[in-house]
């Protein structure tokens, strides 16, 4: 894996901690990669249904 530098709103911050706190995931950075994952599965299914 590579690291990258992120610049978030606090309210992201903040829901992000809120997830870790309540166990969702265990640490900030697997939220985020959980999130572009999806965002990233939703992109490419989309476009195939568009195609």
């Amino acid at each position: 894996m590579k690291m990258i530098t992120l610049y978030l709103p606090e309210t992201y911050i903040k829901a992000l901690d809120q997830l870790v706190d309540e166990r969702f995931y265990p640490n900030r950075a697997e939220a985020i990669r959980v999130a572009v994952r999806d965002l990233i599965s939703a992109e490419v299914w989309r476009r195939k249904g568009v195609d």
